[in-house]
């Protein structure tokens, strides 16, 4: 298989992919080297990049997949009737301190944000942006929670390296800016840093 097939024969799989496609199962299901795939995809990612299309192929929860460009979220936001997805105060508090300090039980949750948060693990829960990771080796066992696949998938991020440095929040992108809201970002940064010094 030559290099153009290949990156068209890509571009198909991770079109029909429910989620991010991962470079190793591409390269399993395409019976053809790592090397050669990773190469392919890069070109792919500059060809999109390059070309006035309304989408892009961005790497995502340590994959690969098409996304159409934060730009034009206020016409699909038209088309879907939809206003783009707010974080509660709570949730917002508490996947906070998930991401940033995972694995963590819920009790260290509620000590950190002082409210009981079992109501807004659960929701978080069954969004799939956090998962149960097993069990902290203390007296009662309380369970850990750590993020998902799910939760680089919607801050289109790659792995946990992504996150941010809470330095760093004043200068989210317009796309992530979109997603939080400007009052939604400093309380993220504030539950936090202000979490950080407590704990110190």
């Amino acid at each position: 298989m030559d290099t153009a097939e290949l990156k068209t024969v890509i571009e198909s799989l991770i079109f029909v992919s429910e989620s991010p496609l991962r470079s190793e199962r591409l390269a399993e299901v395409l019976e053809v080297e790592p090397a050669r795939i990773a190469q392919a995809v890069q070109e792919l990612m500059i060809d999109y990049e390059k070309s006035p299309r309304g989408f892009i192929l961005q790497e995502v929860a340590e994959g690969y997949q098409f996304r159409t460009r934060p730009e034009h979220g206020e016409w699909i936001r038209r088309l879907n009737r939809s206003k783009p997805f707010r974080f509660s105060r709570p949730a917002l508090e508490t996947l906070a301190i998930i991401a940033y300090r995972q694995p963590v039980t819920r009790a260290e949750i509620e000590y950190l944000r002082g409210v009981d948060s079992g109501g807004v693990v659960k929701t978080l829960l069954d969004k799939r942006l956090i998962r149960i990771l097993g069990k902290k080796d203390v007296p009662g066992r309380p369970l850990i929670y750590g993020t998902t696949r799910e939760f680089l998938e919607f801050f289109g991020l790659r792995d946990l390296a992504g996150l941010p440095a809470l330095q760093e929040f004043s200068e989210l992108t317009a796309e992530s800016s979109e997603k939080f809201g400007a009052a939604e970002r400093s309380r993220f940064v504030a539950v936090v840093d202000t979490k950080e010094e407590e704990s110190a």
